[in-house]
């Protein structure tokens, strides 16, 4: 049985390079020590064991589920609560790759105890390490997890639960004083203690300086080819998600459009008495029809009322 893929693994993949491709255009290997890594979203069991068996070596159960899940705008309306629950339903499937639960908005911008408790609240749901987005501002929410001895994965750059103040969903970064400070913040979350750092839609250029500033492994999304690994969302990849597709989201299906047809087909069998066919339906026997058919009537009823139950295969008589 394959080892679960920890913390200190995860750690160690810092300057990770790609692998040889096969003949047929696919990775020679999954993972391995001198692959970047991978981390793929998943907020359910389904998902979960998808992602696990394609190899992945992190599985983010993500405050992405508000938009791609349940519906909403933005990321700012799951709770705790909300995170737990799917937490959970990933760690059921006792995937190999390491759960890394998101703290929600005002999960982590309240009091030392309360961050602590919201953080173990994931870790107990089955998550082994948690995220949380932000930089030096958010240094003493992360000793104060990592004091609790939780891993902390940091995220800079478009930080999703920070919309309004970004003015919406932009690159970072693109700016020197803001590009300063996103490599700033990384070296100040590194020397924290966080594990490895998530960075989202920030020019490549930044990633790179980044990335070669701190000790610990870069995840990008958005940030270019120079990360020590990268992220997508499920939904993105597989193409169930097709509202808003960020420039940086490769589609490696169009399970969406599949679905639908799927749907649209059995609706029309349905409709049309193409379904279920005989082959899709459980029988019994000619004799046991006609029995249950008889029993069925106002005298086969009165019939089994006054003699008793009826035994398989035994046709009842209506009463004279």
């Amino acid at each position: 049985m394959t080892r679960s893929v920890r913390v200190p693994d995860v750690r160690a993949r810092k300057g990770a390079r790609p692998i040889a491709a096969g003949a047929a255009g696919r990775p020679a290997a999954q993972g391995g020590e001198s692959a970047p890594l991978v981390m793929v979203t998943a907020y359910d069991a389904p998902s979960a064991r998808v992602v696990d068996e394609a190899g992945a070596d992190m599985i983010l159960v993500g405050d992405s589920v508000a938009m791609v899940v349940l519906g909403y705008e933005d990321t700012l309306q799951v709770t705790t609560a909300d995170m737990v629950h799917h937490v959970a339903a990933v760690a059921r499937t006792r995937p190999r790759a390491l759960i890394v639960g998101d703290l929600p908005w005002l999960s982590y911008h309240v009091s030392r105890e309360e961050t602590v408790r919201n953080a173990a609240a994931l870790v107990r749901a089955g998550a082994g390490a948690v995220k949380l987005e932000g930089g030096r501002k958010r240094l003493e929410a992360i000793r104060a997890i990592l004091d609790a001895e939780i891993p902390v994965m940091g995220h800079l750059g478009l930080t999703p639960q920070s919309v309004h103040a970004l003015g919406g969903f932009r690159v970072q970064g693109r700016r020197l004083d803001a590009a300063r400070a996103i490599v700033e913040d990384a070296v100040a979350l590194a020397e924290a203690g966080c594990f490895a750092i998530v960075l989202e839609c920030v020019p490549d250029a930044v990633a790179r300086v980044v990335t070669d500033s701190v000790p610990v492994p870069t995840i990008g999304i958005g940030a270019g080819r120079h990360c020590d690994g990268q992220v997508l969302v499920y939904h993105d990849l597989l193409g169930l998600e097709d509202r808003h597709v960020p420039r940086f989201v490769r589609r490696y299906a169009d399970l969406r459009s599949a679905a639908v047809d799927a749907v649209a087909r059995f609706v029309a069998d349905v409709r049309e008495g193409r379904f279920p066919s005989s082959e899709e339906t459980y029988h019994m026997t000619d004799e046991l029809a006609e029995a249950l058919h008889l029993y069925a009537t106002p005298e086969g009823a009165m019939a089994s009322a006054s003699e008793g139950p009826v035994e398989p295969g035994v046709r009842v008589a209506p009463p004279r």
